[in-house]
């Protein structure tokens, strides 16, 4: 690698068209895997399986009173599901990349992530139509609620997940070599699912729906970042 001032900055992602197919099936064999994992999560809840019996534990569990600063923080934990919230940040950090990067695409990608969220989570949303934890009913599919999949937990992953590929994608340039979130993508959406469990505003597949489901969306945008390859808008 040149050691010259100019190839400190050199891009070090490989960038050749082979590599990025292979890239790219690479990710849709994960969206695929992450998809058929929803699907036998949801098929369990419907059928009343092993992991029903899970939601019907924790639901029934006994849950502290959190009061003064301890539920402002568990609430703002909570926040960090909140579509608008996570939307907002991902947004405004699309924007500063795209604008110093010279490249729309951290921003186009923003932008179809969300269309897909709105998309696959709000159409099972309303296609299972189960309802909140806190009613407790036994099966509760197909009752006109929204709880399943949780679109917190979702949301979390799939827009936490983008904010952290969009930095790796644009900081890959020695001697930074990737500025690496995803350990803070794993911590963010785990919080956001402990913190609805606490809460028992979830059922405890509502929330793992959410991720093998928020998950599908997410590699699925990588993949078609890696199909897609553009000198005008480089990634």
């Amino acid at each position: 690698m040149s050691t010259s001032a100019e190839g400190l900055f050199d891009d070090v992602v490989d960038q050749r068209v082979e590599v990025r197919r292979k890239e790219m099936k690479v990710a849709l064999r994960w969206s695929a895997l992450l998809t058929l994992g929803f699907v036998l999560i949801t098929l369990d809840v419907v059928y009343q399986g092993l992991l029903y019996q899970a939601d019907q534990y924790f639901a029934d569990l006994e849950r502290p009173r959190f009061k003064g600063f301890l539920n402002f923080l568990i609430l703002r934990i909570d926040d960090l599901g909140l579509r608008w919230v996570t939307a907002t940040i991902l947004l405004i950090t699309a924007t500063l990349i795209s604008r110093r990067f010279k490249s729309w695409r951290p921003l186009n990608l923003s932008v179809l992530s969300l269309i897909f969220l709105n998309l696959f989570v709000g159409a099972a949303k309303i296609g299972f139509g189960r309802c909140k934890a806190k009613e407790d009913f036994d099966v509760c599919m197909f009752t006109d609620g929204m709880a399943y999949p949780s679109g917190h937990v979702s949301n979390a992953l799939v827009t936490w997940g983008l904010f952290a590929y969009i930095i790796f994608r644009y900081t890959h340039r020695a001697p930074f070599e990737g500025l690496k979130l995803y350990w803070l993508v794993a911590v963010l959406t785990i919080a956001v699912a402990t913190v609805s469990l606490l809460r028992n505003t979830h059922w405890f597949t509502d929330l793992i729906g959410g991720m093998f489901l928020g998950g599908a969306i997410l590699v699925l945008v990588v993949a078609i970042d890696r199909f897609i390859p553009s000198k005008r808008q480089p990634s």
